[in-house]
């Protein structure tokens, strides 16, 4: 096995690790009203969980290159000069839904969860559009929704007096619901960014070693047995 083929299949194995934490990342915050009050998702705790950025930017996106990657393990497709080209390709797919996965976990991380921005706590408030994403200015990204007292703005206030509630950040706790969405929400999306990045990550360098392996060819004895 050349050092192309090795990393193809270490490539493949931690795609599909990761494929399986973004998914379930993904899953938790549409399941746990289900769980908890017995209802179809009555109060989500985000707008962006329904973007599913772990399920399909994270999770279909790159299944095609995650199974073409494993192939390298059973001497499969990717053995060979086209195997490894079409690898690359296929991680062009990956790179893709990480990007996506990463734009939507940085806008969620930005807004926070539904009860800081929505009175009703409900996805009637939500716009489901790309631009939402393409708007978004690195500037505006701020966490401090996560770390105030309180993650609603008063009303009324002038913009000093907002300003001011600056010193009195804190870590949430789980006594109250607030808290407990503001933590859920921060902990589901920075992990669902973490994933993005590694999966991009995996991604370019596998379009890397892609053309390296498709330049350079395989060896010889499994090149024959492809």
């Amino acid at each position: 096995m050349t050092c192309c083929e090795g990393w193809t299949s270490c490539n493949g194995i931690c795609l599909l690790i990761l494929l399986v934490i973004g998914v379930v990342l993904n899953a938790i915050p549409l399941g746990i009203d289900l769980v908890e009050q017995d209802k179809d998702f009555p109060n989500p705790i985000s707008c962006y969980e329904w973007w599913f950025p772990g399920i399909i930017g994270a999770g279909l996106m790159v299944i095609p290159a995650t199974t073409m990657s494993l192939a390298a393990r059973k001497r499969g497709c990717c053995n060979n000069r086209t195997g490894m080209l079409l690898s690359s390709l296929l991680n062009a797919i990956t790179v893709i839904g990480a990007v996506y996965c990463l734009l939507v976990s940085i806008q969620a991380l930005s807004e926070g969860p539904l009860i800081c921005n929505s009175p009703s706590n409900s996805t009637t408030t939500c716009e489901f559009s790309l631009k939402n994403l393409t708007d978004f200015h690195p500037k505006s990204f701020n966490l401090q929704w996560f770390f105030n007292d309180s993650c609603v703005p008063p009303t009324g206030f002038p913009n000093s007096a907002i300003n001011n509630m600056h010193s009195n950040w804190r870590i949430p706790n789980s006594n109250s619901e607030e808290d407990r969405q503001r933590i859920f929400h921060f902990s589901v999306f920075l992990s669902l960014f973490l994933v993005g990045v590694l999966e991009l990550l995996f991604g370019l360098s596998q379009i890397v070693i892609g053309f390296l392996g498709c330049l350079c060819g395989v060896s010889g004895q499994r090149s024959q047995i492809v």
